[in-house]
């Protein structure tokens, strides 16, 4: 049996590629949505979890296009992704 697919970049394995699907933002941090696009979480934009924290809800490393960023959890439950 296979694994699920992820909902969101917060839930993605390491190494796996991904598509960015969309950008949305908590009620309480409308602001996010903007700055992550802004960072070149865009549609369509290729992105890769490189390393996560050993915790579950824990930073993550991730690569998006040439860039490479840390997120905090919460930041990248609000991006979804598709597998390449």
């Amino acid at each position: 049996m296979s694994e699920p697919l992820p909902s969101s970049l917060a839930h993605a394995p390491a190494g796996l590629a991904l598509t960015v699907q969309q950008v949305s933002a908590p009620a309480h941090s409308p602001e996010w949505a903007t700055w992550l696009s802004d960072l070149g979480f865009l549609p369509g934009e290729a992105v890769r979890v490189m390393r996560r924290a050993r915790l579950s809800d824990g930073n993550l490393v991730v690569r998006v296009g040439q860039s490479t960023f840390a997120l905090r959890h919460a930041e990248a439950n609000c991006i979804a992704v598709t597998p390449r």
